[in-house]
């Protein structure tokens, strides 16, 4: 149901080759979520665009919520993540399709939630986070690798948000 017990079995043609339309995003809801509501058909970089979409969610967002109810939407949206991207990557045979960026966007959700509210803690958070994601530092890599289901996208990048919150803190301890 939650799409963290089915895996995909690995396609017959390359990522490279499974080009998701708009029309396909906006065919399931599920895709439209994975997809960021389409951020994620960006011909380039669609990961930082989805990253960057966690932005102005979170600038609308925490004025409106306390701080626990906005862990809790993180959470939620933590688990539609799960499903969401569970649900497309079976319908693309892509377990872990570059335009599915919901998990970025949730990830760096949480990064924000955690970082100094100024444009330079953010910018480095950013930076780190992006980071983090591309070169998957174990034990990152080893869950992208291992975990190919809805579970398994959402799961590696919660692990850069991680890194990335331990980096923020320590230079932030650093520069105190």
């Amino acid at each position: 149901m939650f799409g963290w017990t089915a895996t995909v079995k690995k396609p017959a043609v390359s990522e490279a080759f499974v080009r998701p339309t708009l029309r396909f995003v906006y065919r399931h809801p599920a895709h439209f979520i994975a997809f960021g509501g389409g951020v994620g058909l960006s011909p380039a970089a669609p990961g930082t665009f989805g990253t960057l979409l966690a932005l102005p969610l979170f600038h609308a967002l925490s004025p409106l919520l306390d701080p626990w109810s906005f862990l809790v939407l993180i959470l939620a949206l933590f688990w539609i993540g799960v499903w969401a991207s569970g649900v497309t990557g079976r319908a693309l045979g892509v377990a872990d399709h570059g335009g599915m960026v919901w998990d970025e966007t949730v990830a760096f959700l949480l990064v924000l939630f955690f970082v100094p509210v100024t444009g330079y803690w953010q910018a480095f958070a950013f930076l780190a986070f992006r980071l983090f994601d591309i070169f998957k530092p174990p034990p990152i890599r080893y869950y992208d690798r291992l975990l190919k289901n809805g579970f398994g996208v959402m799961w590696d990048d919660l692990l850069a948000a991680g890194y990335t919150l331990l980096l923020v803190a320590g230079a932030h301890a650093w520069l105190a």
